[in-house]
């Protein structure tokens, strides 16, 4: 929405300065924003004398408005300079006076004190010094924003009260947001406090910083201004719990006390720091830099080298349990940065785990689209096939480059393309990021990454500065360095890996279990749920199997969070999650957490009385399956455009690779049919041994089209189009997340499609249904009729 006084602020530069050497015109649209922001800088550099003038406030304008003197109430030694200063004021949302008065009065000087008040520096009269007119040009807020707290604002403002006049120092944002430019601050006032001069107070974490740091612990007894910055350190981290007993949260204080106690335990358990209680020099770099102490013993590694036995024994003497693999791209030395054949061997047989890495090149914005994800994400999964990696293996796919905020629009939509291209292949992986914090954390807000391994080497990185660690880091790479190994050489990469989270493998090509196994550990769990004491057993089973794919923030949403300290309490006992099992009935590999989702999603949120609507639960399993596969008809509709026979020809078909395929079908229809017998009393594991051991496969599309649908195609399909075109708020997010994961940005959604389009499509979705179930009831006639026998 356009402001008047931006407006006017606006035509007024540009006709001001519009001829000057070097001067950007500004959008004359009344919207404040950095554009108006430099014009108004470069006409002030054009009144101090500067040429040509330049888009930014540096220390050469800075020395220049210092040479100006003493503004205040009072002074017009620059008419023009007065005007910028009122233009300024409005532009950052304060009362800037009447533009017409040459002279800086006492209007304009009572919204200077009211922006210092907000900034957190003391009012004065509404004196103008230099930083103070650097800060009334740039875009930094003083208001607390969207997503931000005033426990952040508070420190933001007690750094700019104590610090901004310090030589080093800028005047910070108060918007109450972690920030690259918030990080930088308080680096420098800890370097200050433990005895950098200002001079060398530049906010690196370089030795002098390290060593201060060290001698500087703190803990019970600690209290005054090192103690402040380390509470404020730790309140920039949040969130950080592991698990809910973690989740104790912390605040701004000089004095340690009980609230910071209990939360550093928790920051240093989810950082995988040593427990040790107290603000140690580990603590204190975890903290501040993105790789924290690069020289901490850590079990993780990475590599673009060949694992050979000798570089392998080497390194699981120096302490590496896992290393991360490229699946492609060759590179030139140190033999193949992709996998060797028989290299896997090798590192299994030294005794450490492997988790897979994607990189196409990857250090540019131009490769990052939905097609090359797509394309990138297809690669992947062949590749991952070809090196025999398990179902459900984590796939870490690279933005190996210092990715901006502008950037990510862009990144998100490579990710995009990476999940359909998976889906595409028939989900036997998963995918995760590798890249800066915040590449990470939008990844995995966006588009459910299974796991983040995080470039905190790069401590640089903008995504790094002023980020906390994401919430499902599993790998974060602190330090490149040379191995000597004999006459051999080659390079590592060391890498912190957080207990519980991916294991990476251990081993490829792994047989699948037998149903017997998958009902042994389902009846194991149970045990252990029922053991734990809290919460229902059966919701907490599919609690764990819902762990690694279907916890993050569009799950939580739509069916619930999962239980994470039952999750640690079952793998501390033993338990295992599983990744595949056979189907007795079909001899098929299905896949236990799909299918214990779908039971979740069910037993969680039962479907509604009317068969023909569908609600949050249908989502986890079926109605979800549909959704992502709307997004591949609409991807392939010039070739088939068609919803119906999309359908017909490849949902839920034998050997159809699709994002509904037949293996799909199969886990939507027993997860309802297990949901359906645990609300009615039964417990899950006698509920998966009576469906796998007795006949419940043989008749599962039958009883799943009758219990959910009544045996009616016309239900079936009314409740398809009611879950493709609901406005329920939780659903339509959730419906446009899921269809994304398979279509390009721009997709016509199911709910602004033709209705006689999308009901076309949703009775291909009721005509496979009905004749999954007609071929259950002619094979059981067939069977009845060849076996009379047995039944007289």
């Amino acid at each position: 929405m356009a402001d008047e006084k931006v407006l006017a602020a606006q035509k007024w530069v540009n006709a001001t300065y519009g001829g000057v050497s070097g001067y950007a015109r500004c959008p004359e649209d009344g919207k404040t924003g950095w554009p108006v922001m430099y014009s108004l800088t470069m006409g002030l550099q054009h009144e101090l004398g500067i040429s040509p003038v330049v888009a930014n406030f540096g220390a050469g304008t800075l020395a220049k408005v210092q040479a100006l003197g003493t503004i205040g109430i009072g002074w017009q030694k620059n008419k023009n300079i007065v005007k910028i200063l009122r233009h300024a004021l409005f532009c950052k949302g304060y009362w800037g006076g009447d533009t017409g008065v040459v002279s800086f009065d006492s209007v304009a000087a009572a919204s200077v004190d009211k922006m210092k008040e907000n900034m957190g520096i003391e009012q004065d009269g509404g004196v103008v010094q230099p930083k103070v007119l650097k800060a009334m040009l740039n875009m930094d807020a003083y208001a607390v924003l969207a997503g931000g707290t005033d426990k952040v604002r508070s420190i933001q403002q007690w750094l700019n009260g104590r610090y901004w006049k310090r030589s080093n120092f800028s005047i910070g944002p108060t918007d109450g947001h972690y920030s690259r430019d918030v990080q930088q601050a308080l680096m420098k006032a800890i370097q200050l406090q433990v005895g950098i001069s200002e001079a060398d107070a530049t906010g690196n974490f370089g030795p002098g910083t390290q060593a201060g740091l060290k001698a500087n612990t703190v803990g019970p007894g600690s209290s005054g201004i090192i103690m402040q910055l380390f509470s404020a350190a730790c309140v920039f981290n949040e969130p950080i719990a592991s698990s809910p007993e973690d989740d104790q949260r912390t605040h701004f204080t000089d004095v340690w006390d009980g609230d910071i106690a209990g939360w550093l335990k928790g920051f240093q358990k989810f950082s995988a720091l040593e427990v040790t209680g107290v603000g140690d020099y580990r603590t204190w770099a975890q903290l501040l830099v993105s790789m924290g102490d690069p020289d901490r013993p850590v079990n993780g590694s990475d590599t673009a080298y060949t694992i050979t036995p000798s570089r392998a024994s080497r390194m699981y003497a120096d302490g590496y349990r896992y290393v991360g693999r490229y699946l492609n791209e060759a590179s030139a030395g140190g033999g193949s940065k992709m996998i060797e054949e028989g290299e896997l061997a090798t590192i299994f047989a030294a005794g450490m785990r492997v988790f897979p890495i994607f990189q196409d090149h990857g250090r540019s914005l131009a490769e990052y689209n939905w097609a090359n994800g797509r394309k990138h994400g297809q690669w992947a999964h062949d590749q991952a096939v070809h090196f025999g990696f398990n179902r459900g293996t984590v796939i870490y796919f690279a933005v190996d480059y210092d990715a901006t905020v502008e950037d990510m629009p862009r990144i998100l939509e490579y990710f995009r393309g990476v999940t359909s291209g998976l889906s595409s292949k028939g989900k036997r992986y998963l995918h995760g990021v590798y890249g800066s914090r915040n590449v990470c954390a939008q990844v995995t807000q966006a588009t459910d990454a299974a796991y983040s391994f995080v470039s905190g080497m790069s401590w640089g990185f903008s995504g790094n500065l002023g980020m906390p660690l994401p919430q499902n880091w599993s790998f974060n790479q602190i330090k490149e360095y040379k191995v000597t190994n004999g006459s051999d050489v080659f390079y590592l990469d060391r890498d912190a890996h957080r207990p519980r989270s991916d294991e990476g493998q251990k081993t490829v090509n792994r047989v699948v279990s037998p149903a017997a196994g998958f009902i042994a550990n389902i009846e194991r769990l149970h045990t252990l749920a029922k053991n734990y004491g809290k919460g229902d057993p059966n919701r907490l089973v599919t609690d764990y199997y819902r762990q690694k794919r279907y916890a993050g923030t569009q799950w939580k949403l739509l069916i619930s969070d999962i239980d994470r300290s039952f999750v640690e309490y079952a793998d501390d006992n033993g338990a295992e999650l599983l990744d595949a099992f056979t189907d007795p009935f079909t001899g098929d590999s299905l896949d236990p957490q799909h299918l214990l989702a779908t039971a979740a999603g069910h037993l969680i949120k039962p479907s509604p009385a009317a068969a023909g609507s569908a609600n949050e639960g249908d989502v986890a399993g079926w109605a979800g399956d549909l959704m992502t596969f709307y997004g591949e008809w609409r991807r392939d509709s010039d070739s088939i455009a068609s919803g119906h026979t999309y359908c017909v020809q490849r949902l839920g078909q034998n050997g159809v690779v699709s994002s509904f395929g037949h293996n799909d079908l199969v886990e939507d229809a027993d997860g309802y049919l297990l949901a359906a017998q645990m609300r009615s009393g039964t417990s899950i594991a006698a509920a998966v041994r009576a469906h796998y051991e007795q006949t419940g496969g043989a008749t599962r599309f039958r009883d799943f089209f009758a219990k959910r649908f009544a045996s009616k195609a016309a239900t079936a399909a009314d409740a398809a189009f009611d879950i493709l075109t609901t406005p329920h708020n939780l659903i339509a997010g959730g419906r446009t997340y899921l269809v994304l994961t398979t279509a390009e940005e721009g997709v016509i959604l199911p709910n602004i499609l033709p209705t006689d389009r999308l009901r076309e499509y949703c009775r291909g979705f009721a005509d496979v249904l009905v004749a999954r179930a007609g071929l259950e009831r002619r094979s059981q006639a067939r069977y009845l009729a060849n076996h009379k026998s047995l039944f007289r």
